[in-house]
């Protein structure tokens, strides 16, 4: 069973202390940036901090993943060669507009022998390109596990007006879900650069679960314990979902399909979203 990927916590590859911070967070996953969070002439700077630091960090059972430069930019072969000693478990593809962008990765990590066989990838779709070309983008690699949402470059490459609703982008959003669904991959939701209003930012992580999303891109710690919360099912959720499955059970050992249940109609997609919900609740125990 895979991990949880609930919150995704962001920090810039050249700082040290914010890696050893981030090892004993509250983050499922933990992001560390060689790309916008790095000014250009840190770059080398950043790779040389990531081999050096992560390889002596314990994250326990955290995703340890790494944001390369994207293709255009002529970094991301140097990113992969100077970190992939440090193993971490993946890359974080910035602004994929084309699969060409995800084989890119997966060659040169494949070049790159048996110390990559069990790196995966992860896709960021930030434009109006990576959103049209989603089909081809999601099938581009058997290393691709995760697509996450990226609203700010995405609004901007389209010249979308931001709002605090967010309508402009929500076609795109709910397009990489569909997306991910669709292969089977996760969908990490936007960042949400208020650090200070916590109770918009739950109602952001409610909306994006309910569209799909199985967890949500953090840049600060304390926007970890409201994300966490908004992906793991409550008490009531895993309580009615698991008198759906038993429920189900009784009624498939009786030869019938379709039920009612509480007075609500429980048919195949009820039933996959209950055990769906019972299967994210063990993966965060494991």
């Amino acid at each position: 069973m895979s991990r949880p990927r609930r919150s995704v916590l962001f920090l810039p590859g050249d700082e040290a202390r914010k890696m050893a911070r981030a090892a004993e967070s509250a983050a499922d996953c933990v992001a560390i940036d060689l790309e916008d969070g790095v000014a250009i002439e840190r770059k080398a700077d950043a790779r040389r901090c990531v081999a050096e630091t992560l390889p002596g960090l314990d994250f326990g059972g955290r995703e340890r993943v790494i944001r390369v430069n994207g293709v255009a930019s002529g970094w991301m072969p140097d990113d992969v060669q100077a970190t992939l000693a440090a193993r971490p478990d993946g890359y974080i593809l910035a602004k994929v507009e084309c699969a060409d962008d995800v084989r890119a990765v997966d060659a040169a990590l494949t070049a790159a022998g048996p110390a990559a066989v069990a790196v995966q990838l992860w896709a960021t779709i930030e434009t109006a390109a990576g959103v049209m070309n989603l089909r081809e983008i999601t099938q581009a690699s058997p290393r691709l596990t995760a697509l996450l949402f990226g609203a700010e470059d995405y609004a901007a490459s389209v010249g979308a007006l931001r709002s605090e609703a967010g309508t402009e982008v929500l076609w795109a959003r709910s397009a990489v879900v569909a997306a991910a669904a669709a292969c089977g991959l996760d969908a990490i939701d936007q960042v949400r650069f208020d650090l200070n209003d916590l109770v918009a930012l739950a109602d952001e992580c409610r909306f994006g679960r309910q569209l799909g999303y199985v967890g949500k891109m953090a840049i600060h710690p304390r926007q970890l314990e409201v994300i966490n919360a908004a992906f793991t099912p409550d008490a009531a959720e895993l309580a009615r979902a698991r008198r759906i499955i038993e429920a189900a059970a009784e009624q498939r050992a009786a030869g019938r399909g379709v039920f009612a249940l509480d007075g609500r109609m429980i048919d195949g997609p009820v039933i996959r979203a209950a055990e769906r919900a019972l299967s994210r609740a063990v993966a965060r125990r494991a």
